[in-house]
């Protein structure tokens, strides 16, 4: 037991003064947190630019549609009711066209783009009154949000032009049509009301991703370990005092503890810096759906923001489902890299690994959709796919316990038995140089008793 913590002690602590983890332990806080809050940010406050306004419009229908769709661009965003506001963009500027001349003035609206006095320009036509279609060429075609705007208002100012052509009151179809409806989706489990179901699914998938990476990194250090003594010899000096499976398990001890305790700091550090986000978010989502007839501060605003309850007994799984995910992995990887000498050696070898770790990484998207499914509940099960997969559907809603003890009973088996093998080629392989060994030679050192 002594020799086992020198050994983890060294790997420890060997790791943690170095400039790179210290630096990757600071920052990992706020590169997570700028992944979860800087795209809520950045959709709360996007808006369509204001080049979106700089455009002319090109209007051949003869019934004043380009005026009517001026006016309403020159309206925020959202703001389906209200003529004017304080960051209203400006109201493109409207040519009256004749069908016939639509070409000449097509090639002076280019002209004018070309030279940078428009954006844009917007061509209605017939087809337009009639619902079919409506053209827009410009130096801002590419942003789809000034593209979307451009949309939107057209099908809006259409669909009132053609309800007024039918004698209806398009004013008050646009205030009953209007106002966009917020849905919000929130999660019941087991236990109740569980927060919001996008945040619970951001924070699943976060979940997954970062033991992930976690598993990949580490398992990858602990190669490079390996790797590293067996080509320096220094791995003959150790194994004389040190036995194989002992230097293998302080290893695989130590590299884990420096993955655990990264993850601590980003943890908390993410938490934190998200509880100081969440209300400016919460008060940028107020305002946001104030156009949309939602009262700041309602309980479906609040809703929204609401984080996924996470017990205790969650975070004890996650915590198992990491460390015997990590143990099998880092054991696999600290084979191949007894049996390697090189690492062009190491990436050719460790091929295999890798694509079991990628393919459990393929999965958590369509896991996401749909975390019920017989492809969710079978990768869930897999032993090089759980520690990563049932984490995420655990995180997503309710497991039943019995898949969750399934899964980490064939995990714990699997890492054991991984760790056996991997022990027996790690004692021959260690000291063996020259040609890589094949799969017949490894098998016979598996096998080989004592």
């Amino acid at each position: 037991m002594g020799k086992l913590w020198a050994v983890t002690k060294r790997e420890y602590m060997e790791r943690v003064r170095t400039k790179w983890f210290i630096i990757g332990t600071i920052l990992g806080p706020v590169v997570f947190a700028a992944m979860l809050i800087g795209p809520a940010y950045l959709s709360l406050r996007s808006r369509a630019s204001r080049d979106v306004g700089r455009i002319a419009i090109l209007d051949a229908t003869g019934a004043g549609l380009g005026e009517r769709v001026a006016r309403a661009m020159a309206r925020p965003a959202g703001d389906t009711v209200r003529a004017t506001a304080p960051a209203s963009p400006p109201a493109p500027r409207v040519r009256v066209v004749a069908p016939a001349e639509m070409a000449r003035a097509e090639s002076v609206a280019t002209a004018e783009v070309v030279r940078k006095e428009t954006r844009g320009y917007l061509v209605l036509t017939a087809a337009t009154l009639a619902g079919d279609s409506a053209r827009y060429a410009g130096r801002n075609a590419s942003s789809l949000r000034d593209v979307e705007r451009l949309r939107t208002v057209v099908r809006q100012e259409v669909l009132a032009y053609r309800l007024g052509a039918a004698g209806l009151d398009s004013a008050r179809v646009a205030q009953l049509t209007g106002p966009r409806l917020a849905l919000t989706a929130e999660s019941v489990t087991d236990k109740g009301r569980g927060g919001s179901g996008t945040a619970t699914a951001i924070f699943a998938g976060g979940v997954a991703v970062l033991l992930y990476f976690t598993i990949f990194l580490y398992g990858q250090n602990v190669l490079r370990s390996v790797i590293e003594e067996k080509t320096t010899r220094v791995a003959e000096v150790v194994v004389s005092s040190v036995k194989p499976s002992t230097l293998l398990a302080g290893k695989v001890i130590g590299v884990g503890a420096v993955g655990l305790t990264q993850q601590f700091v980003w943890v908390l550090g993410t938490v934190y810096i998200g509880a100081q986000m969440a209300p400016i978010l919460s008060r940028m989502a107020a305002e946001s759906r104030g156009a949309a007839g939602l009262a700041p501060g309602s309980a479906v605003q609040q809703a929204a923001f609401a984080m996924p309850s996470v017990s205790a007994g969650m975070i004890v799984s996650l915590l198992l489902f990491f460390i015997f995910g990590y143990a099998f992995y880092s054991a696999l990887f600290a084979a191949v890299g007894s049996t390697v000498n090189s690492e062009t050696e190491a990436q050719q070898a460790t091929a295999p690994i890798l694509v079991l770790l990628i393919a459990s990484s393929i999965v958590i998207q369509p896991v996401m959709f749909d975390s019920s499914s017989q492809l969710a509940r079978t990768m869930s099960l897999l032993p090089f796919s759980s520690p990563i997969i049932m984490p995420l559907r655990m995180g997503m809603g309710s497991v039943p316990p019995w898949e969750v003890a399934l899964s980490l009973g064939v995990l714990v088996l699997s890492c054991a038995g991984g760790i056996w093998v991997s022990a027996r080629i790690y004692r021959t392989g260690l000291l063996m140089y020259g040609k890589r060994p094949t799969f017949g030679e490894m098998a016979r050192w598996v096998g080989r008793a004592g």
